[in-house]
């Protein structure tokens, strides 16, 4: 395939050379169902089944393969609390690499034993912070003093190459596309996949989807640089970040027709939709390009479709918060503080009276008595319908009942449930 022109300096070329007998070239997958729900011919490139069950391999061994031979001998050291240590860890030991690999002290054992696995011998881990951007912070500065490479997960000009090699693979199944859906978390993806298509396929329209919670890229594109948000939802932890790269940043600007915030409940929904429909395990960040398709549902009849799926590792453990999330957001889980009046008989009112043939109390305990006259509880509802809540509202109202809606009071919410 011959470039239309060339724009960015990277050479994602040379990078596909470098990794193509290192990583799988994963499918691209036509997608049925959710061809038929959007009118259009849709494809899921499944980077969930990579070597390390994500893209950053890519980024990770391309950079650290380009070191010298002094280099090779001091060593790398990373900051990751997921996929990119993980890629990372595989590349130290494929490169015979000794590397420092710094997590938060609160990374689930699980993705400790992940990286102890792809890394072996070769690495040594150091858990340090309560957050990433702190552990960030002492990774850097051991780098520094131990005269190590740092390899960042997303702001190096290899990273951005080994990640765009996921575009070259799209491009030799499909030459032909209208829409590109790319999740974005510092933007390295974004950056090499976008560089590639708008160098071999300008007419594609790159769309980005961020968190809801950690609009990144967002706002650095209404400032025109890359900003620091105060805090972040890291729900979508593979796409949650403070800030975006400065390096990634003004390709994406150049590439990006949209950018897309995506509610983090409906990214749950999407992952128990591939895996109960699709037999897909999907990371939060992995769904994130799927779960934005409806904010773009008129655009895509008719057309041509790939969405990323950029990685599959998803802790078990976390299946019952991606539930939870998913059924507030499909607005069928609704928690209540509820004052009841103090006197025999006014809890079998409220099951008797106020819910519904489709409602079902999930959870129920008193908080605390205040006085003689009332005791407040907190009252967990699932519903079978939206059109549910709405007649278990009315009936809570016509009955005059003291409640309280805690879904509405984040701080509440988060405190209580």
């Amino acid at each position: 395939m011959q470039p239309a022109t060339k724009i960015h300096s990277l050479d994602i070329n040379a990078a596909y050379e470098v990794l193509k007998s290192v990583v799988l070239k994963t499918p691209l997958q036509f997608h049925r169902k959710l061809s038929e729900k959007f009118g259009c011919e849709l494809y899921l490139k499944r980077e969930d089944l990579q070597v390390v069950r994500s893209y950053k391999i890519r980024g990770a061994f391309n950079l650290m393969r380009s070191l010298d031979a002094v280099q090779r001998k001091r060593g790398v050291v990373c900051a990751s609390a997921g996929n990119h240590a993980q890629g990372v860890a595989f590349s130290c030991k494929l490169l015979d690499i000794q590397g420092v690999i710094y997590m938060p002290a609160i990374t689930p054992k699980q993705k400790i034993n992940q990286v102890k696995m792809f890394g072996g011998t070769h690495i040594e881990i150091v858990l340090i912070g309560d957050t990433f951007d702190e552990c960030q912070t002492h990774a850097v500065e051991f780098s520094e003093r131990s005269d190590r490479v740092f390899i960042p997960p997303f702001d190096h000009p290899k990273i951005m190459e080994g990640q765009g090699t996921v575009a070259k693979e799209i491009l030799e199944d499909q030459s032909q596309l209208d829409f590109l859906f790319v999740p974005i978390g510092g933007g390295g993806l974004c950056a090499g996949v976008g560089s590639y298509f708008q160098t071999y396929s300008p007419k594609t329209k790159i769309i980005g989807a961020e968190p809801q919670g950690a609009p990144s890229m967002k706002e650095a594109l209404k400032a025109g640089m890359p900003v620091v948000l105060d805090s972040i939802q890291r729900f979508v932890d593979g796409a949650s970040v403070k800030k975006v790269g400065d390096q990634t940043f003004p390709i994406c600007k150049d590439v990006l027709a949209d950018v897309l915030l995506v509610p983090e409940g409906k990214v749950s929904s999407t992952i128990l939709q591939l895996y109960n429909e699709d037999a897909i395990v999907a990371e939060p960040a992995g769904a994130l390009s799927i779960a934005a398709l409806d904010q773009y549902a008129e655009q895509l009849k008719g057309k041509r479709v790939v969405c990323i799926l950029s990685g599959g590792n998803n802790d078990i453990d976390r299946m019952q918060e991606i539930k939870e999330r998913s059924l507030l957001y499909e607005g069928l889980k609704h928690y209540f503080i509820v004052r009841f009046a103090q006197r025999p008989g006014a809890l079998k009112e409220f099951v008797n009276g106020i819910l519904g043939p489709n409602d079902d109390i999930v959870r129920f305990e008193f908080i605390q008595k205040h006085n003689k006259e009332t005791g407040p509880a907190l009252i967990g509802i699932e519903v079978k319908t939206k059109e549910d809540f709405s007649s278990l509202v009315e009936r809570m109202d016509r009955h005059k009942l003291n409640y309280t809606l805690v879904n509405q009071h984040e701080n509440l919410f988060e405190y209580l449930v």
